[in-house]
């Protein structure tokens, strides 16, 4: 069974966190969840989540049913630096931020490790495993584009919310699902989320 590392933050676009959330458990994978401050204000504001934090596997499963349970849902405090994810020494097989802001991929970008989403992902990069940080910004300052050109070249994988749309999505979620499938395919996990291009 892989276990992901998956951290929510602040910038819009808490559908691309729950969607990528939700398939990582339907394939049966141990989700480390770290939320930051902000991330939390946007999975109420954008997702509805009213609940306590330690109540985010019920709200899943009432939005999704209880085949999630496949998964397990592991849930770590944002200021917690002594949680398992932050040590190398912990078993993970990659680290996601969905969706990033600009503020986690600058602290990301210079190994600031101010918090447990900074700190594993540093953790995961010294540790030669995929990260895929998913930007949510609109426009790039040059700041902003530097500091992807820095945690790419540290070994990064920018994945931009930007979905395609020549599998002619119907819904919000078939729009997410799409950077969604994209993660579970970088981290070499099968999905079905999208039709494949096939070809003309």
């Amino acid at each position: 069974m892989k276990r992901i590392t998956l951290a929510v933050t602040g910038a819009s676009g808490a559908i691309y966190a729950v969607r990528t959330l939700r398939a990582l458990l339907l394939c049966g994978v141990t989700v480390d969840v770290i939320v930051s401050e902000f991330g939390w204000m946007l999975l109420r504001d954008e997702c509805g989540f009213e609940g306590k934090q330690n109540a985010l596997g019920d709200f899943l499963r009432e939005q999704f049913g209880k085949d999630i349970d496949a998964g397990e849902l592991v849930l770590h405090q944002a200021g917690n630096l002594g949680a398992t994810v932050a040590s190398g020494s912990a078993k993970s097989d990659g680290m996601v931020v969905v969706p990033c802001s600009m503020k986690t991929l600058s602290g990301i970008a210079h190994g600031s490790s101010r918090n447990l989403i900074e700190r594993a992902a540093d953790v995961t990069l010294k540790e030669r495993r995929k990260l895929i940080l998913v930007p949510r910004e609109t426009p790039m300052s040059l700041i902003h584009l530097r500091n992807m050109v820095t945690a790419t070249e540290a070994g990064a994988i920018m994945v931009p919310a930007m979905p395609a749309y020549y599998q002619e999505p119907k819904t919000f979620d078939d729009l997410a699902d799409f950077i969604a499938g994209r993660i579970l395919d970088l981290l070499d996990i099968d999905q079905d989320l999208f039709a494949r291009w096939e070809g003309l």
